[in-house]
């Protein structure tokens, strides 16, 4: 707690390092997850791949629950796979694995950054706009915000940042606030009082860490599901 981001100038730009690494290795560690399970996929299948196949059939329900559209559900499927996979590697690498130098932090939880869940949000809502450009035209889709009646309007556009700021801040606080309090455990608590603190904040951290590996699925669950909603709501005449 209390770490600062290393940011690096290149041409001109500002980098956060600690998001571009966390992000890399997150990716990197799905890959190789995903590639193990899938690699020898057979019509008898494997243990491994009948593991991989219930999470796809699992991110699929969740789209054909909240999306009607056919035609967007097919595409949608493989989006709500990848983002439900990537966002449990971030959700979890800070609890297992967290690299800092001095008062900077190399590698952390990605989705402890309200940048990071920001971007995802942002992601999540220009694709429902062009689904729903692509359904209805740009003149129909534009028209829509002002159903059922004209005065709805601006009701219709508060909601639009309304769902893009709860759809990111829900993660990043529930990822950030786990991240705080093991923090808390392992550097204020166990050694505020020697030997004795100490050895009482490894079964605390402990079950922290299973309580926060829940959260941090359970977050993955979430912003996938909202996302579809979301996109659901731009194919569907209500």
């Amino acid at each position: 707690m209390g770490e600062k981001s290393v940011v690096v100038n290149l041409f001109g730009l500002n980098f956060n390092l600690t998001n571009c690494l966390g992000g890399t290795l997150v990716a990197v560690c799905a890959f190789i997850l995903l590639y193990w399970l899938g690699h020898k996929a057979s019509l008898k299948p494997s243990k491994k791949q009948n593991f991989i196949e219930y999470f796809i059939d699992f991110t699929n329900n969740i789209v054909k629950d909240n999306v009607e559209d056919k035609d967007a559900q097919k595409h949608l499927s493989l989006y709500a796979f990848t983002l439900f996979m990537f966002i449990f590697f971030m959700n979890q690498l800070g609890l297992f694995f967290e690299f800092s130098i001095n008062d900077h932090i190399l590698v952390k939880s990605p989705t402890a950054n309200p940048m990071i869940t920001m971007t995802m949000a942002l992601m999540t809502l220009l694709l429902s706009y062009n689904y729903g450009v692509a359904k209805y035209g740009l003149k129909g889709y534009l028209g829509s915000y002002a159903r059922p009646v004209s005065f709805m309007l601006p009701i219709n556009l508060i909601e639009e940042f309304t769902n893009f700021l709860t759809l990111s801040l829900r993660l990043y606080g529930n990822i950030y606030a786990g991240e705080v309090l093991l923090t808390l455990i392992g550097d204020r608590f166990a050694k505020s009082a020697g030997w004795i603190t100490t050895v009482a904040s490894i079964p605390l951290t402990l079950v922290w860490q299973g309580f926060s590996v829940f959260i941090g699925s359970i977050q993955a669950y979430v912003f996938v599901t909202l996302s579809m909603v979301y996109i659901g709501k731009k194919v569907t005449k209500e």
